[in-house]
């Protein structure tokens, strides 16, 4: 019988590297920064990857009182926001030997039930995206009261969190409504999420603070659930009720602009000749309908990436750095131009 070759140990990765133990420890365990310089955390690295290294993470974790897992509580894996999100903080999490559970809350915004008997026991953290710091309390009850959380994108004002992560919504539907107040546009329909959360509250507020300093300008707020075929009808209702038409749908996401998008069509009229229509969020449906979606693209991924380090830190003992929220883009495509002639 062949010989299993022995495993690799942390003395051998020191060793090669010509480092000590204990810096193998800081590198492989990720608290190197600023305690040992770049170039010799690559030489632990590459030293590890060449020997096949693997720390043992079972014993590590019974030491350290760790379970070395963290969940991300979304409220649904229907949009690709989520998704692009968890991308990001699994990278992040997968440098540090963290692992990652994907939870979509069946409440959606709602307050979220704790999947196990005691999530202090299982977790060592929790990340929220798009929702509110209350709705995560079935996981910070009394008996996980120091249950590390952060949050995405949600109410910054709102106590509870041990950070937050947010992008700069509000600049985002900024742009998009100078963007069409720009081309003339006067008669603006808002087809707003029907989901009650911060993030689409904001959206109004900064759509109303633009139509504020645009003399002789409109804005018709109608209401939809998340879903294509509701988007549809609501935009429907807008553009076909009494009074002038309507020349522009600013919609909280893609999904609800593609609805407005078959709404338009469906009356015989057409984008972006007609009628103009913008989303949110750069979806890869906002590339897929015809004409492509003008819209807002976010740095989900950078989010994701941004939450677990915020959390990381945590765990480490250390207070994360109130950050900025990330910047966004208005991404101009072929659904929005100038309106009809005789609304111009």
């Amino acid at each position: 019988m062949t010989e299993r070759p022995a495993r690799p140990t942390s003395r051998d990765v020191a060793r090669t590297a010509g480092v000590s133990q204990a810096t193998v420890s800081l590198v492989l365990g990720g608290k190197w920064r600023g305690r040992v310089s770049e170039r010799t955390a690559a030489l632990v690295r590459d030293a590890a990857r060449t020997l096949g290294y693997r720390p043992n993470l079972a014993a590590r974790n019974l030491r350290l009182g760790r379970t070395r897992t963290v969940l991300l509580v979304v409220p649904a894996l229907t949009n690709e926001f989520f998704a692009r999100v968890y991308t990001g903080a699994a990278g992040v999490a997968a440098e540090h030997g963290v692992g990652v559970l994907l939870y979509p809350s069946p409440a959606g915004t709602g307050p979220a039930s704790d999947p196990f008997a005691s999530a202090r026991h299982a977790l060592d953290g929790v990340i929220a995206s798009s929702m509110a710091a209350e709705a995560l309390d079935a996981f910070r009850g009394a008996d996980g009261a120091d249950l590390p959380l952060v949050m995405l994108d949600s109410d910054p004002a709102a106590p509870g969190p041990a950070a937050r992560v947010n992008v700069d919504i509000e600049d985002g539907m900024r742009q998009v409504t100078r963007h069409l107040l720009d081309l003339g546009h006067r008669r603006l329909v808002h087809l707003a999420s029907a989901v009650p959360s911060w993030t689409f509250d904001v959206r109004a507020r900064a759509i109303a603070e633009v139509v504020r300093t645009a003399p002789d300008t409109t804005v018709t707020t109608v209401s939809a659930p998340l879903e294509v075929e509701a988007g549809r009808a609501a935009a429907e209702r807008a553009l076909a009720g009494p009074g002038p038409r309507p020349t522009a749908l600013i919609c909280d996401g893609d999904v609800l602009a593609a609805g407005a998008c078959k709404a338009v069509r469906g009356l015989g009229l057409r984008v972006p000749r007609d009628v103009s229509v913008t989303g949110f969020d750069d979806l890869a449906l906002a590339r897929a309908v015809e004409p492509e979606l003008t819209t807002v693209g976010l740095p989900a991924e950078r989010v994701g990436e941004r939450g677990m380090t915020a959390l990381l830190t945590v765990l480490d003992g250390r207070i994360p750095p109130p950050g900025a929220p990330l910047p966004v883009t208005l991404v101009l495509r072929a659904s929005t131009a100038p309106p009809p002639p005789e609304d111009a």
